[in-house]
């Protein structure tokens, strides 16, 4: 199971276990709908935070693979430039061996 799921699970599971302690506690209808609400937007403001970090933990991971990929592409670039100007500077009457 990813992160994701995981972190997800657990704030659906704290959120459902608030709830449920609100509204099992006595109080009147208006100051549990009100403690709900309260809670549910404390939740929310949580999960908005962990998927920040989660997009920008993904954002950052992105810009180092972009980062290796051009270093890669330019080490190949590079050494197929050494390999075309090997193949020049061999001698034009040279022929490669017959099978």
């Amino acid at each position: 199971m990813n992160t994701g799921k995981v972190i997800l699970s657990i704030a659906i599971g704290v959120a459902a276990g608030a709830v449920i302690g609100v509204l099992l506690a006595p109080d009147k209808g208006s100051e549990t709908r009100r403690k709900i609400s309260d809670k549910g937007n404390d939740y929310a403001d949580e999960l908005k935070s962990k998927f920040s970090d989660f997009v920008e933990s993904m954002l950052d991971k992105c810009d180092t693979l972009k980062s290796s990929a051009e270093d890669l592409a330019h080490k190949g670039m590079k050494k197929a430039e050494e390999i075309k100007n090997d193949i020049k500077s061999q001698p034009m009457n040279q022929q490669p061996p017959v099978g």
